[in-house]
């Protein structure tokens, strides 16, 4: 059974960066995407990013390009959202998601973790 679980968010000023981690087992990745998303109170789940794990290539959506960054790391089973330049409507729920398939579509994600939560102050 595939197992995600999320680590490293926390309170951070605006202008303030978070790493967060999320760490996978359970099987072998290979043609995998993993995913963050987002979701913020009284908001719908967004979509930020997602890696395919066998190549390495990754997809960011427009909203937070160039101030987040996914990442994996195969021999720890980790995949990493580095986040700089944080803003207070970054705060929500940050979800590490895997499903088969490719990274560019939010959809059909059936593997989730618990979510940590971020909170970015003015």
């Amino acid at each position: 059974q595939v197992q995600l679980v999320e680590s490293g968010g926390g309170l951070v000023q605006a202008g303030g960066s978070l790493r967060l981690s999320c760490a996978a087992s359970g099987r072998t990745f290979s043609n995998y995407a993993v995913g963050w998303f987002r979701q913020a109170p009284g908001k719908e789940r967004e979509f930020v990013a997602a890696v395919e794990w066998s190549s390495g290539f990754t997809y960011v959506v427009d909203s937070v390009k160039g101030r987040f960054t996914i990442s994996r790391d195969n021999g720890k089973n980790t995949v990493t959202l580095q986040m700089n330049s944080l803003k207070p409507e970054d705060t929500a729920v940050y979800y590490c998601a895997a499903k088969r398939g490719n990274i560019v579509s939010p959809r059909g994600y059936n593997y989730w973790g618990q979510g940590t939560q971020v909170t970015v102050s003015s």
